[in-house]
């Protein structure tokens, strides 16, 4: 990961002026107001981005959701620069996409050896998973025939319940009647992945909070790591700090390495669940807005589920890479063979059978899955 192209929002000329002096390589350009950028990122893909907070607003947090929606994140250096000391709102903004906090004024020089670390390490990360472009999945006529024929039809029987649903749904909470996220599908494609609406609305700004729920969490130390007040660049690492002192950034790097380990969340009983969105998850009923993406052709009637980027990007490695070569499925094997269970499915059962499926796929298969599925659709528990 070598980044072309460079973003500076924020008022300081000067500092610009040097930090592209200091950056040769990078294309560089200065937006004074965060808000005044939104289709260039769109359109441009900046592989860095300084910003800084007096630019963004009241609220960064908000503005680096939306950021992260509109970049790559897995490609895209974000660097904050601010005037005032808050270690515990900077740990939060580091698991936001931000890669790294300087206070004002920030040396540029030091700034650009630092980004240039991160770039460095980057590389290393990426160049260890295979590249998405290997993986083109080519759909047998056989079964897209079969996807679009029973996902149409489903669609034009289902419409009373589509409009029955969306009546629940504004009754019970404001806010728009279907979620669309972005997900990974086959070959590593990002695509909108629609779904019944089922949370209060800004559900995803609480994922965090509720993380130590998650029934696939592995126990990890929650010593919160505090950064060295001046932020400098020593040997080419930032200085950490947590209660029993300087933590060295080479393992702070693995620790987070570690609690990425397991790439799913799911959370028993989430409190952003609404009565109706219970009910219509605990049907399957929320998934049924996807027959539209399979009448799109990003999904397929079976195949393995469609995940989100931060989970697709853990998922790039040589022993599980093979799931993307499947189609993405509104129902699929894991599903299928959880719903059979009594207890809770492990991440690494999930991973093994997407794997599984990618490998054995064939018509009659995808038939039985389909007929597994509507047998277990009104069971109790979500999948």
């Amino acid at each position: 990961m070598n980044p072309t192209k460079g973003t500076y929002i924020g008022n300081d000329k000067d500092f610009y002026s040097r930090l592209a002096k200091a950056l040769p390589s990078l294309d560089f350009i200065m937006f004074p107001d965060a808000t005044e950028n939104s289709d260039y990122f769109r359109q441009n893909k900046p592989g860095l981005i300084v910003l800084e907070s007096a630019s963004c607003g009241e609220n960064i947090a908000a503005y680096l959701d939306w950021l992260n929606k509109s970049i790559d994140p897995i490609r895209t250096i974000i660097i904050l620069l601010t005037e005032k000391q808050n270690t515990s709102v900077y740990s939060k903004l580091l698991t936001q996409g931000v890669d790294d906090v300087y206070t004002i004024p920030a040396d540029p020089v030091k700034l650009a050896a630092r980004v240039q670390l991160i770039a460095e390490f980057r590389n290393t990360k990426i160049s260890k998973a295979p590249s998405p472009e290997y993986f083109e999945y080519q759909m047998p006529f056989i079964k897209r025939a079969f996807d679009v024929a029973l996902a149409g039809t489903a669609l034009l029987l289902l419409s009373p319940v589509f409009l029955i649903v969306a009546i629940l749904i504004r009754l019970e909470s404001r806010g728009p009647v279907f979620y669309a996220s972005k997900r990974i599908g086959t070959g590593f494609k990002t695509f909108d992945f629609y779904k019944f609406r089922s949370m209060d609305m800004n559900a995803d700004a609480k994922i965090k909070d509720l993380k130590k729920l998650n029934q696939y969490a592995v126990n990890t130390d929650t010593n919160e790591l505090k950064f060295d007040p001046d932020f400098s660049i020593h040997d080419g690492r930032n200085e950490l700090f947590d209660d029993e002192g300087k933590v060295d950034e080479e393992l702070f790097i693995k620790k987070k390495q570690q609690e990425k380990e397991v790439s799913f969340v799911k959370i028993k009983d989430d409190p952003r669940i609404t009565k109706v969105g219970r009910f219509i998850r605990n049907s399957s009923i929320d998934e049924l807005p996807q027959l539209i993406n399979v009448l799109k052709g990003d999904m397929s009637i079976v195949g393995n589920r469609p995940i989100p980027l931060y989970e697709a990007e853990l998922l790039t490695t040589d022993e599980w890479i093979e799931r993307f070569i499947a189609p993405a499925g509104l129902t699929g094997l894991w599903q299928v063979e959880k719903r059979a269970k009594s207890t809770e499915m492990s991440p690494e059962e999930r991973k093994q059978l997407d794997n599984e499926y990618a490998r054995t796929y064939t018509f009659w298969k995808d038939i039985r899955i389909i007929l597994r599925t509507f047998r277990a659709v009104f069971q109790s528990e979500s999948v």
